[in-house]
């Protein structure tokens, strides 16, 4: 993080912009000058060079001010403004090519840029690039028929400044609160943030008012697929598709909610059309392959995750997705490629961090331990720094938890929800072991297996209410569950066997297998007082070890620090030795461990539990033909093995700091 400025350091600053904005380019270049003598934090340092670029180019010395610039972005090679002024000292160097690539760089950074797109335009015009010059024309023409105010918030959302981008599109909203575009933008914002909910009734609302509204509606419908609300998503999708039939994003779109909804035969044909159409975006064919890894395709996905990287070398994802179907074995060349592209200056965070944790489980699998440590660590890193996670939020919420959901508060009102046995969760930590126990129970000719449902932690999201983001606030719940009108648990419970009921096939029992519902349990014992829950449990360092070298799509990020995904998995154990006490006997605690050198028992055990006959099915599961979505999905095709629960002791000396949290050292 970045010193803030000093008072006098801002002051100097604005008045070198005071000193450009009334012509006095010399003046400014010597304030400049002698400011760049103090010893300046990195956001002031790129910042002068800025400003003095400009007074440069103002009073036509653009020589320096092309070397001014060129400093600026060694220092932020992602500063769109810095390549708008290289593209303006370009331009006026006569050097027009390399005017029109630094433009292109300008607007793909920030595309709310005007004078970018009109230097584009002129540029285009005389190479003759009819089409980028039309393409131009109409985000020009987007630009310039927004409102100052939200043209403002544009520019902020690309330069990442999205609280003061959220203030000023909320006031802008309240003076006009059906401004479909405002909308749009402040649920992108929300999106950013992680506010899904607040998001996702913005955009509903926004097509509601405005129902032809491309934009609005396309943007809805990547927020649920995100979200795992998919047979909306596919609703959505087909109202888009009514009105651009040939619209390739919207097919693969719609390839994604459908591959959510297990038709993946469906999905896989989309996106091979997809594919078909445009073989040269590497998106595609990565979409392609996680749909047939889903299947069980395995090879077939390897080769669109490596045809990805081939059209694009520095694809984090590509290189990822190889990792994570765990059975994957790089070879000497793509490390060598990996480690050449992690040093790409203009690399996206996201391909960064993709390729440190790819790196790690190559050198991982090299038996290269020294070096597979230090590229997870670098990836986690990264990560961590982007995500601001707080470990003390999950620990008060786990204190809340054990504070309201009381043996009091269960008898008083545990039999209000809805009585149907249909549901049998799986809880714990990611990479505990849930998915070789959803293989095992789906194996059951009663059982159908679904996925990690959002449904429990989107009800105990809406709950919580608004603005308690803030850990030392008490959230309404699960404080509330005192005093919800005691009819709403059961209609709670109706709708989430309602919502689910496109994940199930014909089977009368079905598993939601969200790791972190555990932080809910008193909530599904309040509206489904006769659901199962299976708690998966793995051994302290194996589980946590595993967590930290995962890369996560999205909602573990308490994972990417040794000492937070240690934390939390204390206050895992203290949440669930908590239910165990309040909920005796609804929870069952398998341990890993003991699956692995017992299965057998284990499989009577639960099936026990859950109250049905033992098939042998369930010890033969990994012969089940069936669509998995989780990065174990290969490890579960495949019979038991027990080499994955020492593998922690490989990087044992690397993992002090973990030990200590979980007083083990």
């Amino acid at each position: 993080m970045n010193n803030k400025s000093s008072p006098s350091i801002t002051t100097q600053l604005n008045a070198i912009k005071k000193l450009i904005q009334t012509a006095k380019f010399d003046q400014a270049m010597s304030n400049s000058h002698q400011l760049l003598q103090q010893t300046l934090s990195k956001d002031d340092e790129v910042e002068l060079w800025y400003l003095l670029a400009v007074a440069q180019r103002y009073n036509k010395d653009f020589e320096k001010a092309f070397k001014s610039i060129t400093t600026l972005l060694k220092l932020n090679n992602s500063h769109a403004r810095a390549f708008q002024e290289k593209g303006y000292s370009l331009l006026a160097l006569s050097k027009h090519e390399q005017a029109k690539d630094a433009f292109e760089q300008a607007v793909q950074l920030n595309p709310s840029l005007v004078s970018s797109w009109q230097e584009l335009i002129n540029l285009y015009r005389d190479a003759e690039q009819h089409e980028e010059v039309q393409k131009s024309a109409i985000q020009l023409a987007y630009l310039k028929k927004l409102p100052p105010a939200l043209l403002a918030v544009t520019e902020l959302m690309h330069e990442g400044k999205l609280l003061k981008a959220e203030q000023i599109c909320r006031h802008f909203l309240q003076n006009n609160n059906r401004h479909v575009d405002g909308m749009c933008m402040l649920a992108e914002i929300g999106i950013e943030l992680k506010i899904y909910d607040d998001a996702e009734f913005l955009l509903a609302s926004a097509i509601e008012l405005e129902p032809t509204h491309i934009n609005a509606r396309s943007l809805y419908l990547n927020l649920l697929n995100r979200l795992g609300k998919f047979k909306i998503a596919e609703q959505q999708v087909e109202k888009l598709l009514a009105v651009q039939p040939e619209n390739l994003s919207f097919k693969v779109a719609k390839a994604s909610a459908l591959s959510g909804l297990g038709k993946i035969e469906q999905a896989i044909m989309l996106f091979e059309e997809a594919v078909a159409s445009n073989n040269q975006i590497p998106g595609f064919h990565l979409q392609l392959g996680h749909a047939l890894k889903t299947k069980g395709d395995i090879d077939k996905a390897i080769a669109c995750y490596q045809k990805a990287y081939q059209l694009n070398p520095s694809y984090g994802d590509a290189f990822w997705s190889l990792a994570n179907t765990k059975t994957y074995r790089f070879s000497d060349e793509e490390i060598a490629q990996m480690q050449s592209q992690q040093n790409n200056e203009t690399l996206s965070l996201t391909d960064k961090v993709q390729l440190h944790f790819a790196t790690g489980k190559a050198f991982e699998d090299k038996k290269d331990y020294d070096q597979a440590f230090q590229a997870y660590q670098k990836g986690n890193a990264l990560q961590q720094a982007h995500n601001g996670f707080k470990i003390s939020k999950i620990e008060q919420q786990v204190h809340e938890q054990i504070k309201y959901c009381t043996r009091e508060l269960f008898e008083n009102r545990g039999h209000l929800g809805l009585s149907v046995p249909d549901p049998i969760f799986i809880v714990g930590l990611p990479r505990a072991g849930s998915t070789l126990l959803e293989q095992i129970l789906a194996s059951h000719s009663q059982i159908d297996g679904t996925m990690e449902l959002h449904n429990i932690l989107g009800l105990a999201s809406r709950l919580r209410g608004r603005g308690n983001s803030d850990s030392e606030v008490e959230a309404q719940y699960p404080q509330n569950l005192t005093e919800i009108n005691p009819d709403y648990f059961k209609r709670f419970g109706q709708q989430f066997i309602d919502e689910t009921q496109v994940y199930r096939e014909t089977a009368p029992l079905f598993i939601d297998k969200m790791p972190n519902n555990f932080l809910h349990i008193g909530l599904i014992k309040l509206i489904l007082p006769n659901a199962k829950i299976i708690d998966a449990r793995r051994s302290p360092m194996a589980c946590c070890f595993s967590g930290f070298k995962q890369l996560f799509a999205e909602g573990q990020d308490f994972s990417y620090n040794l000492e937070d995904i240690g934390r939390y998995y204390q206050a895992y154990l203290k949440l669930m030795a908590h239910w165990q006490t309040v909920l005796p006997g609804f929870v069952l605690t398998v341990n890993h461990e003991d699956v692995v050198d017992d299965l057998e028992t284990q499989v009577r055990r639960m099936l026990d539990f859950i109250g049905l006959e033992f098939e042998q099915s369930c010890v033969d599961f990994h012969k089940t033909k069936r669509n998995i979505k989780t990065p174990s999905s290969e490890q579960v095709r495949q019979p038991i093995y027990k080499s994955a629960t020492e593998q922690w002791r490989n990087f044992e000396q690397h993992l002090t700091p973990l030990k200590k949290v979980l007083n083990l050292d």
